[in-house]
Formats: structure tokens, C-alpha cells, sequence
């Protein structure tokens, strides 16, 4: 079955997490994608443990259904090469430090004359434009940069934490996608490619919609709050039992419910927590009466209650515990696609589900440079491909011992 994307062509020049990010959601769509890295070493990641028979865990889970190709791009015959298949691409996608693809003669201004209709996604640390622009970007410090890790953690006094996850590498790489794809739907109309240019810098921004939305409004600037939310409560996790659940009585009807299937109904009238306002400003005191009530039975007692009841709740799940939920399990959100050798494998599944064009993770993680011969056929003999594999500028090197 054909995928939505069926007929385009990215060419991912990529490493790390934010433009693989976006490369592998383009191919989980049907894209075709090439992912092409730089010899000697290719994407740093490859090194990263755990392996499954020697290959990367990590990098199984950002490039899974695309094809690899590895360059040289010291050599000008391999860049021209790459240049070509660029050229005959929709898509180029690149998230290196600004200034890097210009060097290589493969930047938005040195290809656009030759190739108008292409679609160019540069993701960067914090855009191509602004006094930041020249930095290179990490997720730690564009989290901190944008204001993210001013309102993650405990409280204050605390140290701060960043977000758990990759969070703006992660967004940066979304938000290409639905740029590019934005672009694409353009291009359709006009006939004309563009740039699209994101950060790791707004991603983090991004996520401040209500701090924010408060900060602009009152002036008060908002800080960490553990999992309280700024606007809403109760609404955060409480201690069971046995571990943690979270609770989402947040609007006054449930938090009426709430306190009623406490047996404690006198606290809705309680003029401490009557409003939802009353109760963000005594969130600690509204939190030191409810606890105790929480401490009484297990998560899993409490979900099962409170979901009776109609009041959102969850329990706080680990890694392990998500990727086994049935939930997760149904919305085929893990999914074995094996390793070369057939080993068990197991990788994210693709988080949007369409009726007509489904998605599909039907290849493994290229191995470094699987696929050059394949893919430089289309821009060059086989002549010339046993000329640059002989000079050892395209094709993976000897595979190294991961162990």
C-alpha cells in the first residue's frame, strides 16, 4: 500500500537526534529517505550503547525504513555525487552548525538556483538569523536557554532539572516535519521550494505556552513546580501505597467529585479551596490535606476508583511498565523490526494513525553506507561508483567492534 508520502524523496544529511528525528517520521510516512554520513566515522551515535548484535540500539530507534549512504566529503567527485542526488531530490534535510553545509558548497543559497523547487530544512541550535546564530545546539542547553528547566524540577531552593527526555531535540525534529510538510503543500500550489528553518531554541520557547501566557499577562515570572500545573489543581501526582498517581481534578466539577469520593466533602466548601484560583494559591496546604487520603490504598486501587468515577488519573508508569501497557501495545506504539541477524529488536512505533495511508517500519537501521552502491546508480555508472569505492570516498568502512 502506497504511504502518504509515496514519490518524495529526502536526502537526510544528518546525526544525533533532531534531523534523524524528522527524517525517520518522513519515512514512517512512505518518504524515501537517504541518510547520508560522512566518512570515516558517520553519525556519532552508531557508538552508542546497548548494542544488539552490534549495532546501536539508539540509532536502530531514530533511522529505522531509511537507506544510508557514506560520503566523503573532503573529496570533491563524492560531494559532486551528493550534490546530484540533492538536485534530484523534493527534500534536503541537514542539521549541522551553521556555516557547515556553505562549506561544503550544498547550502539553501548555493542550491536554490539549480534546484527551485527543493524543500530545505536546516535545523540548528537557535536559527539561522539572530546574534545566537552561530552556536552549535544541545538539548541541555537550549532547555536552559529557553526557560524550560526554570519551570521543571522539585521548587524552589531546588537545583535545576532539566526535562527528562531529549525534549527539544525531539520537538526541533517534529517541528521540521510539519515544516517541511507545510512546505511541500506550498510547493504544490506555487511550484516553488523554500527554506525551513527551526531550532532546538524555539522547541525549548515552544513549550512555555502557559508560563508564558502567565509571565506577558501579570508580569510574575513562573518557576518549577514539581508535576503541579501553574493554572490548574488539584492537578499533579500523589503518593500511593505503593508508588505515585497522578490525579487531573482540573475544573471545579471534578474537584467537587473529587472531594466527595474522598469522603470529604466539606473540603470543596472550604474557603482555602472553594475556586480553582483559591486552590493554586494554597497549593501547599491543599496538597498537605490530600495526601494522607492517597496514602491509603495502591496506584492501581486508586486508578481503578477514580476511574469509575469519571476523574482523569494515571498511574506513574516506568519505561518498562509503558512499553508492556495494553494501551501502548494496541496503538502498536512499540514494535519489533528485528536486527540484521534477526535478533529481537524493538523500536518506537509512529504516533499518528491514518485511515486510508497507514505508516509502516518496514526496514532496520541502515548499516553505515548499506545502501551507496544502490542509491549512486541513480546519479552515476558503475564505472565511476567502483572508482570512488576503490578510492575509498563513498561505501562504509571495515565495521568496527562495538563490544
Amino acid at each position: 500500500m502506497a504511504g502518504l508520502l509515496d514519490g518524495i524523496r529526502v536526502i537526510e544529511m544528518s546525526h544525533v537526534m533532531a534531523a534523524p528525528a524528522c527524517g525517520l517520521m518522513l519515512a514512517d510516512m512512505g518518504a524515501d529517505v537517504i541518510k547520508v554520513e560522512r566518512l570515516p566515522e558517520g553519525d556519532g551515535v552508531r557508538a552508542s550503547a546497548p548494542f544488539v548484535d552490534g549495532e546501536s540500539a539508539p540509532f536502530a530507534m531514530m533511522n529505522r525504513n531509511k537507506r544510508g549512504l557514506a560520503v566523503d566529503t573532503r573529496d570533491p567527485k563524492a560531494l559532486a555525487m551528493l550534490k546530484k542526488l540533492i538536485e534530484g531530490a523534493d527534500v534536503f534535510i541537514e542539521n549541522y552548525r551553521q556555516g557547515a553545509m556553505e562549506h561544503f558548497g550544498i547550502g539553501y543559497e548555493q542550491m536554490k538556483e539549480s534546484c527551485p523547487r527543493l524543500i530545505y530544512c536546516s535545523i540548528t541550535g537557535y536559527g539561522r538569523t539572530g546574534p545566537y546564530a552561530e552556536r552549535g545546539g544541545f538539548d541541555l542547553v537550549a532547555q536552559g536557554m529557553s526557560g524550560l528547566m526554570s519551570i521543571t524540577g522539585e521548587g524552589p531552593g531546588r537545583p535545576p532539572v532539566k526535562v527528562g527526555a531529549p525534549v527539544t531535540d525531539i520537538t526541533a525534529g517534529t517541528l521540521a516535519c510539519m515544516g517541511v510538510l507545510a512546505a511541500l503543500y506550498a510547493r504544490a500550489q506555487t511550484g516553488k521550494g523554500q527554506l525551513v528553518d527551526t531550532s532546538l531554541f524555539e522547541a525549548g520557547i515552544m513549550h512555555t505556552y502557559w508560563q508564558s501566557a502567565i509571565h506577558m499577562a501579570s508580569g510574575e515570572v513562573p518557576g518549577a513546580m514539581g508535576s503541579a500545573h501553574p493554572l490548574m489543581a488539584p492537578y499533579q501526582a500523589f503518593k500511593t501505597k505503593d508508588g505515585w498517581i497522578n490525579i487531573g481534578a482540573a475544573n471545579q466539577g471534578l474537584w467537587v467529585k473529587l472531594a466527595a469520593l474522598l469522603g470529604a466533602p466539606h473540603l470543596s466548601d472550604d474557603p482555602r479551596f472553594k475556586t480553582g484560583n483559591d486552590r493554586i494559591k494554597n497549593l501547599g496546604a491543599l496538597v498537605d490535606v490530600l495526601t494522607p487520603y492517597f496514602g491509603t490504598k495502591t496506584s492501581q486501587d486508586w486508578f481503578d476508583t477514580l476511574d469509575a468515577a469519571g476523574i482523569p488519573a494515571g498511574p506513574v508508569l516506568d519505561i518498562a511498565q509503558m512499553t508492556t501497557d495494553p494501551q501502548t501495545v494496541a496503538r502498536g506504539m512499540v514494535q519489533d523490526i528485528g536486527a540484521s541477524t534477526g535478533a529481537s529488536l524493538r523500536v518506537i512505533g509512529h504516533p499518528v494513525k491514518y485511515s486510508e495511508t497507514p505508516t509502516s517500519i518496514h526496514r532496520r537501521a541502515p548499516g553505515f553506507g548499506e545502501h551507496t552502491r544502490e542509491i549512486l546508480k541513480e546519479v552515476a555508472s558503475d564505472a565511476e561508483i567502483d572508482e570512488l569505492m576503490k578510492s575509498g570516498v563513498v561505501g562504509a568502512p571495515r565495521k568496527k567492534d562495538t563490544a
